[in-house]
């Protein structure tokens, strides 16, 4: 999804059709990550590009909750302290981790592609119509 600056995120729907998510799960076995883990690791990825994340901040950006959030991560990140809150800490994805999520987008954005190309010259009215209920939200 881009923003309206045309930055990529990484938000996925929080329910996912089941052609997509078998989809996906198979683009993502080769790489050894859930979906849930994906989702976190990309977030995670394209968010420490702005400065240190906390894990609230990565678990409100992903939609997901809190404390699977951080049962996720424990297998997936590096933690140290936050830079400016002594009481958070700052979440870190290794180099590793870098180029896992950067294939695994490479192969999720495949996979979407062929999931939406139904649509075909339709896309664009069909991304409008869902960025409606959002925009309206505010």
């Amino acid at each position: 999804m881009l923003t309206a600056a045309g930055r990529r995120t990484h938000r996925c729907p929080r329910r996912p059709s089941p052609g997509r998510v078998a989809g996906e799960r198979a683009a993502l076995r080769p790489f050894e990550l859930t979906h849930v883990q994906f989702v976190l690791l990309a977030s995670l990825t394209w968010l420490q590009a702005e400065g240190p994340v906390t894990q609230r901040q990565l678990a409100d950006h992903a939609a997901t909750d809190p404390m699977m959030t951080s049962q996720v991560l424990r297998a997936l990140e590096e933690r140290g302290p936050h830079p400016h809150d002594r009481r958070a800490r700052a979440l870190e994805v290794t180099e590793e981790g870098r180029q896992l999520a950067n294939r695994a987008v490479v192969a999720v954005e495949a996979c979407d592609t062929a999931f939406f190309a139904s649509l075909g010259d339709r896309a664009g009215l069909f991304t409008a119509a869902l960025r409606t209920p959002r925009d309206a939200a505010g």
